[in-house]
């Protein structure tokens, strides 16, 4: 895992438009689990475009500093063979 927040952006950026599912901390023991693609990346957070079929938001947007304190985890998604390429855990 990337140890500053710098190391975070650059691996994102590197995997921009790419699948991923997102495992977030929701507060009160609960996990929320969402898919879509990283569709941006600004100097302080990264918006993910989420599948409709299975969300009412369009889009989310974290913070480096979420995926430094494992508040969010993110693992990215080869489509065409469904492996992982890149886990943030």
């Amino acid at each position: 895992m990337p140890k500053t927040l710098a190391d975070i952006k650059r691996s994102l950026d590197s995997n921009l438009g790419k699948r991923l599912m997102l495992k977030a901390n929701g507060g009160r023991r609960k996990t929320i689990e969402r898919s879509g693609v990283l569709a941006e990346t600004y100097p302080s957070v990264f918006v993910v475009q989420l599948d409709q079929e299975e969300n009412a938001f369009e889009r989310v947007s974290y913070s480096y500093a979420d995926v430094l304190t494992e508040t969010v985890q993110l693992t990215f998604y080869d489509e065409a063979t469904g492996s992982i390429i890149f886990s943030q855990q």
